[in-house]
């Protein structure tokens, strides 16, 4: 008589490697994606930066780019000028005409 009738074959051992690096391949893929799911949820929720009411641009001047430091804000405009305020006192420093 057989001893391992065809049902129960036992399994190679390189099978039984191969199906633990598959689950756990699998599992790392589940861990990664919901990581960068929660990243993208968190950094699109993130408040925006807006611009500050206490900047009076020049007459005609319309705002194209706006990006501050921790002393002041600069601000690109549609006639290819970078204009710089103070960030504490809100008034122009430089104007810089950009060629």
């Amino acid at each position: 008589m057989d001893q391992n009738p065809p049902d129960q074959v036992p399994e190679p051992a390189n099978l039984r490697f191969l199906r633990l690096l598959v689950t756990v391949l699998t599992a790392t893929m589940i861990i990664g994606l919901i990581t960068i799911i929660t990243l993208l949820v968190m950094r699109l929720q993130a408040p925006r930066v807006t611009f500050p009411d206490a900047i009076t641009l020049p007459d005609g001047a319309t705002a194209t780019a706006f990006t501050q430091t921790a002393e002041f804000f600069a601000i690109v405009t549609e006639e290819n000028e970078i204009l710089v305020y103070n960030r504490t006192t809100g008034q122009m420093i430089k104007r810089i005409p950009l060629k």
